[in-house]
Parts: structure tokens; C-alpha cells; sequence
């Protein structure tokens, strides 16, 4: 009786017992772990640092990133040429001098070949009906004089749609065939468009000189794309364009009267004209002649910093000065074919000089400027480009 009154009473205290005395481990089970926060540390271990509490240290909810930049390597093809007009070649990277806004630039290398990758962009508008058998008969020419055994071309044609009509191809019967299926379209020109399309083509090309040939007349009509896009494109892309340039004086004659639209005045009431302002958009739309003047620098800055797109009047000549081409024109079939070769002779004797910009942080545009360290040369190359500032 006595041990029944005993074991009733041990069940009844198991309750008041502390935790630990209520957990039998049986033998050869592992001991527990500790909590983190109870964990002994060994004798001479350092203290765990305290990511948390460094100064200006970013939370993990604070969303942790880091901004990487990459170094830009700029391109400028550069002509160098006599007192005749004749390319000078056989000059070496430490004969010529190199500025970036007026700050001495270190040149990395001078390509004298790289095998070129070009896209023809051709105009097929309606207005161009009387050039057209002259340019269908330039894709023999072209192939000889441009693009050469190692080289390549794209052929594009554009009035309201930019189509291409060839991709690229070393096959000089293919370029002929694409040439001449060229037929007059309609009376729109979408020049910028077909200039960014030709730009796509040639992004992906590797260690290649890129080049535009663009043969139209210099007016842009109902594009999408406005020249501050293009330009960028052409610049991110090391782009050269040049241009033929269909003169306006045959469209004129080929061009198709449009539709009579009534007079805005009544008779008598047209206002005369007043005294012109001599500006140079003034006299280039008086005379006929390009709108920008010498310096063109202003026209680019104008062009990228304006808060939306503005009209340019000429935007095949913001390409080809923006990049460092060159303008040709041409009225005949020999004008035409000694513009190709012309072309063809500049691209193959540039020097193609690149560096790092030391002034990345400058941001605007970056004037260039190369000179020769040798007397009575002349140099060409593009007046200088768009950054944004970089830190260092």
C-alpha cells in the first residue's frame, strides 16, 4: 500500500519539475545544439563582424546595386592629303597630333585596313524616275571600285517603305541583280529611316569598317526616325556615311505635278516680302547652298540638345560631316561613276586613328581636332562627337 501512495505522488510532482529534468536521452543519442545566440566561442577566435552597422552600408531591403561603366573607344577616320589633293599614306600614329577638347589624346592604334562592310541605301521615288537608269547601271562599278575582294554590301531601297532588297554579299551579280530591280515607287522619301535601318545591319559586324553609301536626294519625307536618333546610332556604331547626291535640278524636270490647291489669299492680298535677315539658314535658302557654313559644330549641339526633335533641312549633310564621309554629287553617268570611284579611293587611304578620351567626365559635345607633324598637309576628319559625362 504503502508503494501505490508513493508512485501516485511522484506523477503528481512530474509538472513542478524543471524542463531540463523532464528529457531523458537515452544512450548514445547526440547532444543537442545550442541556439546561435548561446554558442560558445574558442579562446582567441575573433569576434564576427557586424556587416549591419558600417557606415553608409546598404540594408538587404534597401535593394543593393552596382554601376558599371565601360571605357569608350572612339574612331576617327582621318584623309590626309597634299597640297594637289592627292592621299598621302605610309604615316605612322606618332606623326600625328590628337586633341579632344583641347586636351592632348593618346593614340592607341591606327588601322590602315580592315575590310569593309557596306550598305547602299537608294533612293526610288517617283521624283527620281529620270536617275534611275543611271544608278541601276552602277552596280558593276560599285563592286569594283568600293567593295574589292574582301569586301561586302547591302543593297536598300526606300520611298514610303525602306526595303532591302539584297543582304550582304561579296557576289557582284547578286549587287547588279539588286540594283536593277530598283523601280519608282512612290513620292515619299523615308532617308532617316532607311539610314537607321542600314545602321542595324551594321552593328553586329566585327572588326570591320562600316560604311553608308547613301544615294538619294538630301530631303528627308515622313520618316519615323528623327536625326538626333540616327546620329546616335551612326556614332554607337563607328558609322562613316557618304552620299550621292541626285540633284535637284533633275527631279525638278521628272517630278509629277501634285494636286492644285486653292490659294490661301484673296486676290490682292498676298503679303510682299519683306528684307531677309543675313543669317546663314537665310542665305542657303536664298542661294542654294549648305545651310551650316564652316563650322558645324553648333548645328550637332543644336541637334542633341534640343528637348525635341527639330527639322533639319539637309540631314544627308549632318551624316556625312557628323561621321566624317564626304558629299558627292552628280548629274551624268560619268559624274556618277567617278564619285563611286572617288568613294572608293578616300575609304581605302584613311587612317583610321583611336583612342580613349582622358576628359570622359566632360559631358556635351567633344570637339576634335588632328593635325600632322609634317608640313603642307592637309587633314580631314570628323568634327568631333556626342557623350554624355562618364565618371572615372
Amino acid at each position: 500500500m504503502m508503494r501505490i501512495v508513493l508512485l501516485i505522488a511522484t506523477i503528481c510532482l512530474l509538472p513542478m519539475l524543471p524542463a531540463q529534468t523532464q528529457t531523458r536521452i537515452m544512450p548514445g543519442t547526440p547532444a543537442p545544439k545550442p541556439p546561435e545566440d548561446q554558442k560558445r566561442v574558442a579562446p582567441g577566435t575573433p569576434a564576427p563582424k557586424d556587416e549591419g552597422q558600417k557606415p553608409g552600408a546598404l540594408k538587404p531591403d534597401e535593394g543593393d546595386f552596382v554601376i558599371q561603366t565601360q571605357v569608350q573607344v572612339v574612331l576617327v577616320p582621318t584623309t590626309v592629303t597634299d597640297k594637289k589633293g592627292n592621299t598621302v599614306n605610309g604615316l605612322k600614329p606618332q606623326d600625328f597630333v590628337l586633341l579632344d577638347n583641347e586636351k592632348a589624346q593618346q593614340i592607341n592604334r591606327d588601322v590602315t585596313f580592315l575590310p569593309l562592310s557596306m550598305v547602299v541605301c537608294i533612293q526610288r521615288s517617283s521624283n527620281v524616275d529620270m536617275v534611275l537608269p543611271k544608278i541601276k547601271q552602277m552596280g558593276n562599278v560599285m563592286h569594283d571600285l568600293l567593295i574589292g575582294q574582301d569586301g561586302e554590301a547591302a543593297i536598300i531601297g526606300f520611298d514610303h517603305r525602306v526595303e532591302v532588297l539584297q543582304p550582304f554579299t561579296n557576289d557582284a551579280e547578286k549587287i547588279n541583280a539588286a540594283v536593277e530591280k530598283l523601280k519608282p515607287g512612290s513620292r515619299t522619301s523615308r532617308l532617316n529611316d532607311s539610314i537607321q535601318t542600314a545602321a542595324h545591319m551594321l552593328r553586329v559586324k566585327k572588326d570591320r569598317r562600316k560604311t553608308i553609301l547613301l544615294v538619294s536626294e538630301t530631303m528627308d519625307r515622313a520618316s519615323e526616325a528623327s536625326v538626333k536618333e540616327v546620329a546616335t546610332e551612326l556614332q554607337l556604331y563607328n558609322i562613316d556615311v557618304y552620299t550621292l547626291n541626285i540633284s535637284r535640278i533633275i527631279t525638278r524636270f521628272g517630278e509629277k505635278p501634285g494636286i492644285p490647291r486653292p490659294d490661301p489669299f484673296p486676290p490682292g492680298a498676298r503679303p510682299s516680302p519683306g528684307i531677309a535677315s543675313s543669317d546663314p539658314t537665310t542665305q542657303s535658302q536664298m542661294s542654294g547652298a549648305p545651310g551650316y557654313g564652316i563650322d558645324f559644330v553648333p548645328a550637332i549641339e543644336e541637334i542633341f540638345t534640343a528637348a525635341k526633335a527639330i527639322f533639319v533641312k539637309n540631314p544627308a549633310e549632318v551624316y556625312t560631316k557628323f561621321t566624317g564621309g564626304r558629299e558627292y554629287s552628280f548629274m551624268s553617268q560619268k559624274d556618277l561613276e567617278n564619285s563611286i570611284a572617288a568613294i572608293g579611293s578616300e575609304i581605302r587611304s584613311q587612317y583610321i586613328l583611336s583612342y580613349s578620351p582622358n576628359n570622359k567626365i566632360e559631358g556635351g559635345f567633344h570637339k576634335i581636332q588632328v593635325t600632322v607633324n609634317r608640313p603642307g598637309l592637309k587633314v580631314r576628319t570628323r568634327p568631333g562627337y556626342w557623350m554624355a559625362g562618364v565618371p572615372n
